[in-house]
């Protein structure tokens, strides 16, 4: 892996896509564009000591699609006690933070790229949003693909209103989302995405020229469930499960 000079970026914009969840807009005090692959993440160092540790050390997925800019997204869950997600909730337009990256190998390519199950739990959505972005930017066609998002309650849905807007203009793409504590009348799936992992895959394979690829990110859990059910349980292919864990 390359080892990238770390860079200051200056918080730009800020939006709240679920109760827990803030999005934040960086953009590179030094004017170079931010380059990536779709599905990378970044180290950020936040002032604060923790631990007897000077600086606090996190790792974010990049939610947006390289786009040649300085700019570039990500999305913090704010997590009860946790000093790193308080510090960013509470960040403020202009602040600025020091960052590494990118970093990884949970990327899928933009031209010729297979027939896609990704699976994300909360805001391991964010490097397959990256990943669809990058696609339809980039003017490839999108293979057949599903996005399935498990989260509690319908108010956690993260972007729902672009990754409807994606499948309406792009019938190769579906979106489907499964809560685990639905509220209500809610119509959609119930439970949680490795209940429905089995029954996508098969309409997903059925419906391609090529075997799928399984892309799954979230908590380690979840991925571990996901990586046993299609490897073992369904003899899916080392080399056709792509995962990223966040824990």
């Amino acid at each position: 892996m390359p080892v990238h000079p770390p860079f200051d970026a200056r918080l730009v914009a800020a939006r709240t896509l679920s109760p827990s969840v803030r999005e934040l807009v960086f953009q590179r005090v030094d004017g170079d564009a931010m380059i990536f692959e779709p599905g990378q993440w970044c180290n950020v160092f936040l002032p604060i000591a923790h631990d007897g540790v000077p600086l606090l050390k996190r790792s974010y997925s990049i939610a947006s699609a390289p786009d040649g800019s300085p700019r570039f997204e990500i999305a913090v869950t704010r997590v009860q006690h946790g000093p790193g997600s308080t510090f960013l909730h509470a960040l403020e337009l202009g602040d600025t933070l020091r960052f590494v990256g990118p970093h990884g190998f949970f990327t899928r390519p933009l031209a010729n790229a297979p027939p896609s199950l990704m699976i994300a739990t909360g805001t391991g959505v964010t490097p397959l949003r990256s990943m669809l972005r990058a696609t339809i930017d980039a003017g490839e066609s999108l293979a057949p693909t599903v996005l399935l998002l498990g989260v509690r309650r319908e108010d956690d849905v993260l972007y729902r209103d672009e990754f409807e807007t994606i499948a309406r203009n792009h019938p190769s793409m579906r979106f489907e989302v499964t809560l685990s504590q639905p509220q209500g009348a809610w119509p959609g799936r119930r439970g949680y995405v490795q209940t429905h992992v089995r029954e996508i895959w098969s309409s997903l394979a059925a419906r391609s020229t090529e075997t799928p690829h399984a892309y799954v990110c979230g908590l380690e859990r979840m991925v571990g469930s996901v990586r046993e059910l299609l490897r073992q349980d369904m003899g899916v292919a080392r080399q056709q499960v792509h995962s990223e864990r966040y824990d």
